[in-house]
């Protein structure tokens, strides 16, 4: 739900610095594998019970993620790039939740495992979406940028950023937080399905 508002808010500074990594060398997918390593380091740190450090490097983790794209377009995007993209965004999503169930399974399991379920419903609905928009040719005019059609939702990549954040400062609360988020989940798998029940009515047109 906010992923525009706020990509159109930070794309001057994503830009500005993505050409100056460009001029270090760095590439697309050497910043996705390195954000995908600070994001498995979030994860290490909340299942040892370290969840307020972990802050430090999530946010390196979603910076990176949001300069990745950004190297890309500077040179060439390529497929096996947005697949590395995805594909490891998806493993660092899961992986927090994980996480906390891992550091306290008495308090944490269910709720970890309420929200990954809840995850594989948008995750699911995502890629579904996207694969045969692929098919059909459609193009996301929200986000033109995107390798891929970017079905958006209730809650999207901001969103589950800012959960995350939550989970990290107020561990004793993840509980909570994680049922409430994974209900929103559930919404937005609802209203992804409708739009995927929708849009693909009828025999494909290219």
């Amino acid at each position: 739900m906010l992923d525009r508002l706020v990509l159109k808010l930070l794309r001057p500074v994503i830009d500005r610095t993505a050409r100056g990594l460009a001029q270090t060398g760095l590439t697309a997918d050497q910043a996705t594998l390195a954000g995908f390593g600070f994001g498995a380091l979030a994860a290490a740190l909340v299942a040892t019970g370290n969840s307020e450090i972990a802050v430090v490097p999530l946010l390196v983790n979603r910076a990176l993620d949001g300069l990745d794209g950004a190297l890309a377009r500077l040179s060439s995007s390529t497929d096996r790039g947005a697949f590395l993209d995805i594909g490891l965004d998806f493993i660092f999503y899961a992986a927090i939740p994980l996480a906390f169930g891992y550091c306290d399974p008495g308090a944490n399991a269910l709720a970890a495992a309420t929200l990954l379920a809840a995850f594989l419903g948008t995750g699911s609905s995502f890629l579904a979406f996207a694969v045969i928009a692929e098919k059909r040719g459609l193009k996301s005019t929200a986000y033109p940028s995107k390798s891929f059609y970017y079905l958006g939702g209730l809650t999207e990549g901001t969103e589950t950023v800012l959960c995350f954040l939550a989970m990290c400062i107020w561990p004793a609360h993840f509980a909570s937080i994680a049922y409430v988020y994974a209900a929103l989940c559930a919404i937005t798998t609802v209203t992804r399905l409708i739009a995927g029940w929708q849009s693909f009515g009828g025999d494909a047109r290219s």
